[in-house]
């Protein structure tokens, strides 16, 4: 029977109470935020927002960082980095959010950013899970004025590599990917995206999942995917249920598998048991495929959420996991 693991792919909303201080500190503005140059007191406030994203894990088997210093979302590795110039704002993806647009003017160097943060956590779990866009995606929120074309994806690749590089010791790394959904790589692009991810993946011992959301990815790009020496894909079945099952189904996917359940968009909270009910469904219909593991997450990012609401959704997710197995290929 398989493992059943409770996780997240992060980026959590900020609490209310912490948009309040950080709101009335001088200077501090969303997306005016130079970060590399925080005042120690909101450098203080992250900290305790850490601390408080880390509690509200408790009966999750892995543990994020939350990511409430992620003000540009899934391009903030890039926008805090020396080399890169922050554009206008522009809308992140096909939603209500936005973010600075990073423009790569110089090389991307590692910069030990997230790195920072999840020594900070590592400190407080022994169940560490760190989270980092994927490099398709990253490359794909991003403007290049510097490597030219065909030749930034790979270097993307290569800094986040340098990044997870410095990571402390992690159980599971998340790359998330929703790029491959919403803007699908051409014939060419889908093969050099994998073996980006490749790359990001040969820098850590842990598990890595590479999880996409908002929709189902094309039939050659999952094939492609799955070509790429990790450990599991995420598939969002939220959003798209038949067409994930469909690619699952006729290409097959990795040994472990991550499965979207939870609506990280929608203030509906499931409850444990509708969420197991649908791993029972979909591993019902894949006879074929044995899995060593299955992750059970949200489909997206949490910070879509109300704060109460994210946090009953973590405790739905710990209780799927914690109270049976599912009837699999039994």
């Amino acid at each position: 029977m398989p493992e059943l693991v409770a996780s997240t792919p992060g980026l959590y909303p900020l609490p209310d109470w912490a948009k309040d201080r950080l709101s009335s500190l001088k200077g501090h503005q969303k997306h005016d935020l130079i970060d590399g140059e925080e005042s120690e007191a909101i450098t203080a406030v992250y900290e305790e927002v850490r601390e408080e994203l880390i509690g509200d894990q408790a009966g999750l088997d892995l543990v994020v960082e939350g990511q409430a210093r992620w003000d540009d979302m899934l391009a903030h590795p890039l926008t805090v980095h020396e080399n890169v110039e922050t554009g206008g704002i522009v809308r992140y993806y096909d939603n209500n959010n936005f973010y600075r647009d990073p423009v790569v003017t110089g090389p991307l160097t590692e910069s030990g950013d997230v790195a920072d943060e999840l020594e900070a956590t590592a400190e407080r779990t022994d169940s560490l899970q760190a989270v980092l866009p994927g490099p398709y995606s990253l490359a794909d929120l991003a403007t290049d004025e510097h490597y030219g074309e065909g030749e930034f994806v790979e270097a993307v690749a290569e800094f986040l590599a340098g990044e997870v590089s410095q990571f402390p010791d992690h159980e599971a790394l998340f790359l998330l990917e929703p790029s491959l959904v919403e803007n699908p790589p051409t014939d060419g692009e889908d093969e050099r995206a994998s073996e980006a991810i490749d790359l990001v993946a040969g820098a850590t011992d842990a598990d890595v999942v590479v999880h996409t959301y908002w929709g189902a990815l094309e039939e050659k790009v999952h094939a492609h995917l799955l070509d790429a020496d990790v450990d599991a894909i995420g598939y969002d079945f939220v959003s798209e249920v038949d067409d994930n099952l469909y690619n699952i189904q006729e290409y097959g996917t990795k040994a472990s598998i991550a499965l979207g359940l939870v609506d990280g968009q929608n203030t509906l909270v499931e409850s444990p048991e509708t969420v197991r009910d649908r791993v029972d469904w979909i591993t019902e219909r894949l006879p074929a495929q044995e899995f060593d593991r299955i992750t059970l997450s949200s489909n997206t990012e949490l910070f879509y959420l109300p704060e109460n609401r994210y946090e009953e959704k973590l405790a739905t997710l710990a209780a799927a996991a914690a109270e049976r197995t599912p009837e699999v290929n039994a």
